[in-house]
């Protein structure tokens, strides 16, 4: 990150920020498809037991990587002020922070998954593939959990093209071990669904061992040799690191985690329904990581210009994301409603699927509204370190507004299944403008007090 003089001048470095966040979210999101894909092509209970295992561990791997969130605010904040001698202790202590938080979740695991496993009832064969494929993602946990708090350090120096990069690797490294590990090639024995776990954590490794050589070697990233030496655990840096990525992380569990809510609400309908539902939210995932790159790279340049008590240039950023995300959102929604057929197509060959997941797209463009203005809003206040009163408001739309809504919507209205989706953009579209009004006090409120 750099100062900026003009509109000009900032929308073209928060494009090189945005682009190459946005390729490294496509690439995550890719990596989760190949998965259920390929261990799809193992069988029926190998799909089964990969989509179970990642219902249970995608909550919680975005919840903790809402936690190491923090280390974006807090560094692009220390650049800014030109406080680039505290960087150091703040990575060293992210470092050790998140592979304590790794180690905590590995140990609950062993005691609670066996048990969570039992009380969903699953087939013998299902329920067997989903805990050693999560047994092996657990394996992997350190390395990932490594991996994320050293992307957001790239990110937050303005690096964000080296995080693609390794990404862009990773991505058929992990799709050649699950080819290796799922199918059993090369002398490897077939460990069907298991296997993409094992693929996964294999990836996890190589991808935290680049991000650890390119830190302590390559610039800018060498001159806070992060790895020379080995500090003290610091419990007050930890608890500011946590004081902004705990909320963090709490919104965005509140966010994941209502969809897998509905989906279970949701099988009390018939199989169609729920395939073109699911089919429906995995497609509309795929169009919202174009908002959350932006509320990412929002962090990073609102985070530097506020730390430089550059608040005029930090508006100036947040109304560029913000009617970035605006745009997209309408083109998104053309394109949806103008393809909605030929996208209900790929997903599925029964006709009565196809008809009711287009019925499900057009409720889509209506996410992709709300996701365009309130994603990018909720990364501008993360610059501003601005986080406890964001995940309230997600609590209030989701849960106490969102899903009982679309759960009146659904069972007393002739709306059936589609009212659980109405539900979805009430909440979004009450957290939307929640967040605006925040947004807009906040940064007011950062003026006056700077004087």
């Amino acid at each position: 990150m750099y100062e900026t003089h003009g509109i000009s001048e900032k929308l073209s470095l928060f494009i090189k920020i945005l682009i190459p966040i946005l390729v490294t979210q496509v690439g995550l999101y890719l990596m989760n498809f190949f998965d259920t894909i390929m261990a799809g092509r193992a069988g029926a209970n190998d799909l089964a037991g990969v989509a179970i295992g990642s219902s249970i561990w995608v909550p919680i791997l975005t919840g903790v990587t809402g936690i190491l969130m923090a280390i974006p605010p807090i560094v692009s904040q220390l650049m800014g002020a030109q406080k680039t001698n505290q960087i150091t202790h703040v990575i060293r202590q992210g470092v050790y922070l998140s592979v304590c938080i790794a180690v905590l979740i590995f140990i609950i695991g062993i005691f609670v998954l066996t048990p969570v496993l039992n009380a969903l009832s699953l087939e013998e064969e299902v329920s067997h593939i989903a805990k050693y494929y999560l047994v092996s993602l657990g394996i992997g946990m350190v390395p990932l959990f490594l991996f994320n708090l050293l992307r957001s350090f790239i990110d937050a120096l303005g690096q964000t093209k080296i995080s693609m990069l390794i990404i862009l690797l990773a991505l058929p490294l992990n799709v050649f071990f699950n080819y290796l590990f799922i199918f059993g090639k090369w002398g490897v024995p077939a460990f069907g669904g298991i296997g993409a776990g094992m693929a996964s954590a294999i990836t996890y490794l190589i991808s935290a061992s680049i991000s650890v050589w390119i830190v302590q070697k390559r610039a800018p990233f060498n001159r806070y040799q992060v790895f020379s030496a080995i500090e003290r655990p610091s419990f007050t840096a930890w608890k500011e690191q946590l004081k902004i990525g705990i909320p963090i992380g709490i919104t965005i569990f509140f966010e994941t985690s209502i969809f897998a809510a509905i989906t279970l609400l949701m099988s009390v309908y018939n199989t169609e329904t729920i395939a073109a539902h699911q089919a429906a939210i995995n497609f509309a995932t795929l169009f919202y990581m174009l908002p959350l790159a932006i509320a990412m790279a929002l962090t990073i340049a609102v985070g530097f210009e506020v730390g430089a008590n550059r608040l005029r240039e930090a508006t100036a950023y947040a109304k560029i994301g913000i009617s970035s995300g605006v745009i997209f959102s309408l083109v998104s929604g053309i394109l949806i409603y103008m393809f909605r057929e030929h996208v209900a197509m790929l997903y599925s060959n029964d006709p009565v699927v196809i008809g009711l997941m287009q019925h499900f797209l057009i409720y889509a463009i209506f996410f992709q509204l709300s996701d365009g203005i309130g994603t990018p809003i909720q990364g501008a206040l993360r610059g501003y370190k601005d986080v406890n009163v964001t995940s309230v408001i997600a609590l209030v739309s989701f849960w106490v507004l969102g899903l009982p809504a679309g759960y009146v919507a659904a069972n007393f209205t002739t709306l059936g299944p589609y009212g659980y989706w109405v539900g979805l953009i009430t909440g979004l579209g009450f957290g939307a403008i929640a967040l605006s009004v925040r947004l807009f006090f906040v940064s007011k409120r950062k003026v006056l007090i700077s004087g």
